[in-house]
């Protein structure tokens, strides 16, 4: 019964966030509410458990580095970015995008992806602003974009992570089989931005021209705060490097540095609070509280013992299962929470297969799968759900379906060219 229900809570709140009815944080939060009051999920599971509960190191993550970014807004820097990188593309936007989405798949691989978005949007919105045109297609273009970058490395997507631990994984072991195909998607991915946002690169010559006429030097507003904030963002992006290392969590470091930068700015709380995507934080609450419902009645563990299941020890068919069941679901249920859940699995799968090059194949292709399927819809992947957020803050919202469209194309086509790398590497030339 526990389990029908939290199925059914799942699929209304979706329904209310896929068709925007209601705003997305209200569904979520009913939604949570809903399997907290009829006790399918307790105050245990839904604040202290590491397997259903709220994912406080992504909830802190986003909070350390949202008051960072906020505080180094004041320093004029993103609109430094913006007019270089409009004058480097000579004002074209088609070359705005390819640049902004270049830097932020590249971004993402060496920091989280959700930390690349809070970066980059500021520099896009400023970018269309002196343009003079619509920025969501820029906004989407670079949250695929920075999906498909964070999943070169161990630290650029949180799956990742979750999949190093389970597999004895380290960064190098990502880089050099995982960097290879990232970089293949990353150009597909460039040349099908014209054709996936055709009709969003008109713009007026004259604003191109006031553009390139512009100083980038001037836009710096205070140096000084430019250095402090530098020196601490810095710090915390080499602490997250390091994770491996210092064994501190990136949500510590984040916190760690926002606090440091409050003291060293001199901020006041109302200043650094106001960047703050207080909205985004409580729809990741809500929507961890109901995942993690479906996580404790068994849902998504049977969805994923049924796939393993379905392989009968054929190894090129498991790596293709799991690469597609991956994508699939990881587009509709944040893939934190299903690569958490499926690692084990794919864990047993391994020990029944000899040969390493096709066992360690099923690891990679459970990334893979998971990091381009959080593309598919706009709740996939955090990243996804910041960067609606911050458009809706800058008044121009990015609806579910709108992201939705674009990202279903490119998790097909990169999930696609994905499968015959696989294939070629680890059961070919292996």
């Amino acid at each position: 019964m526990s389990t029908a229900v939290a199925v059914t809570v799942f699929v209304i709140a979706y329904v209310f966030i896929a068709t925007e009815k209601i705003p997305k944080t209200v569904a979520a939060l009913a939604g949570a509410g809903v399997v907290l009051a009829l006790g399918i999920s307790g105050s245990d599971d839904a604040f202290f458990s590491e397997d259903t509960g709220i994912d406080w190191n992504v909830v802190f993550l986003l909070l350390g580095m949202m008051i960072i970014v906020g505080i180094l807004r004041r320093t004029g820097v993103f609109e430094y970015v913006a007019i270089w990188a409009a004058k480097r593309a000579k004002g074209s936007p088609l070359r705005v995008m390819i640049l902004l989405s270049l830097i932020t798949a590249v971004a993402s691989a060496f920091l989280d992806n959700v930390t690349t978005v809070l970066l980059i949007a500021p520099v896009t919105l400023l970018v269309c602003d002196r343009l003079d045109i619509k920025p969501v297609p820029f906004l989407i273009a670079e949250v695929l974009a920075s999906n498909i970058g964070g999943t070169a490395t161990l630290i650029g997507d949180p799956p990742n992570i979750i999949i190093g631990s389970r597999a004895g994984l380290d960064f190098n072991d990502f880089l050099v089989n995982l960097a290879p195909i990232v970089a293949i998607e990353i150009v597909v991915f460039s040349l099908l931005l014209p054709r996936l946002f055709r009709g969003s690169f008109t713009v007026d010559p004259a604003r191109v021209a006031d553009v390139m006429a512009l100083n980038e030097r001037e836009a710096i507003q205070n140096p000084k705060l430019l250095l402090k904030s530098g020196a601490v963002l810095l710090a915390v992006l080499a602490a997250f490097v390091l994770h491996s290392v210092i064994h501190i969590e990136p949500s510590v470091v984040a916190l760690l540095g926002a606090g440091v930068l409050v003291l060293l700015s001199g901020t006041e709380p109302k200043q650094y609070l106001a960047g703050v995507e207080w909205e985004t934080l409580l729809f990741f609450a809500g929507l961890f509280i109901m995942i993690g419902a479906l996580v404790k009645t068994g849902v998504i563990g049977t969805l994923a013992r049924l796939a393993a299941d379905a392989t009968g020890g054929d190894a090129l068919l498991a790596v293709m299962l799991i690469l597609g069941v991956s994508a699939l679901l990881s587009g509709f249920i944040d893939n934190i929470p299903y690569v958490a859940t499926m690692s084990p699995l794919v864990l047993a799968l391994t020990n029944d297969i000899p040969d390493p090059a096709h066992s360690e194949a099923l690891w990679w292709s459970l990334a893979i799968g998971a990091d381009f399927g959080g593309n598919m819809t706009a709740v996939g992947a955090s990243a996804n759900v910041v960067m609606l957020g911050i458009a809706a803050r800058s008044g121009t919202p990015i609806s579910f379906w709108e992201f939705t469209k674009k990202g279903a194309v490119v998790t097909v086509i990169t999930v696609l060219v994905a499968a015959p790398y696989l294939w070629l590497r680890y059961f070919v030339f292996s």
